[in-house]
C-alpha cells in the first residue's frame, strides 16, 4: 500500500517543510537513525544502508514508509514506519518504527507534527491504532508522548528474538 494519502505536504511556522519522504531522501534518512541510535546508547548497532532505504521506501512494492522534515535543505526529523494488522479490529494500524528530531530543533513543534501527520493517515485509512515503544528512561521522550495523549501499554511487553534463538528455532 503507498504512503501518499491526501497528506502529501505542509509548511511549518518556521520555513520547515513536512513531507512524504521521496528518492533522494535516503542519506539525510540514514543520518537521523545513526543520531537516534546514538542517542539510544546503541551508536554501532546500525546495520542499514542507502541502498536498503532505497529498496525498502521506494521500490516497487514498498515494507515501510517515511515522513520528514526538511528545512534549509536538510532532513531535520524523520517518522518511519509501516503497517500492522489487528486480528481484534480486522483493521491495520500504524507502527511507529523511529520517530526523531535533531536535537538542535527539538522544541519546534516537529515531533508533534509527524505524530499528527501519521494520525491523519491512520484516520483517513480506517486504522484504529498509533503504536510504537519508548525507552523506559528516555523520560523526555515519554513526557511528550504523555502530553499528546498517548497511553502506555504497562501490561505488555516488547519480545525479540535474533541471532542464534532465531536461527535454533527456525531449525525446529
Amino acid at each position: 500500500m503507498p504512503a501518499a494519502s491526501s497528506f502529501l505536504s505542509r509548511a511549518l511556522d518556521d520555513g520547515a517543510v513536512l513531507r512524504i519522504a521521496a528518492p533522494g531522501d535516503e542519506d539525510g534518512i540514514l543520518a537521523a537513525i545513526h543520531a537516534l541510535a546514538a542517542y539510544e546508547r546503541e551508536p554501532d548497532a546500525v546495520r542499514t544502508t542507502t541502498a536498503d532505504l532505497t529498496a525498502t521506501l521506494f521500490g516497487d512494492d514498498p515494507k515501510a514508509f517515511a515522513h520528514v522534515i526538511e528545512r534549509d535543505g536538510e532532513i531535520r526529523a524523520i517518522a518511519v514506519w509501516f503497517l500492522t494488522f489487528s486480528t481484534w479490529t480486522g483493521r491495520h494500524g500504524i507502527w511507529l518504527e523511529d520517530l526523531f528530531v535533531d536535537e538542535a530543533d527539538r522544541g519546534r513543534g516537529y515531533g508533534t507534527a509527524l505524530l499528527a501527520s501519521l494520525a491523519s493517515v491512520a484516520l483517513e485509512r480506517g486504522y484504529p491504532r498509533l503504536e510504537w515503544t519508548v525507552l523506559d528512561w528516555n523520560a523526555p521522550a515519554v513526557g511528550f508522548y504523555r502530553s499528546i495523549g498517548a497511553e502506555a501499554m504497562d501490561e505488555w511487553t516488547t519480545q525479540r528474538m535474533t541471532g542464534e534463538a532465531l536461527t535454533a528455532l527456525a531449525a525446529r
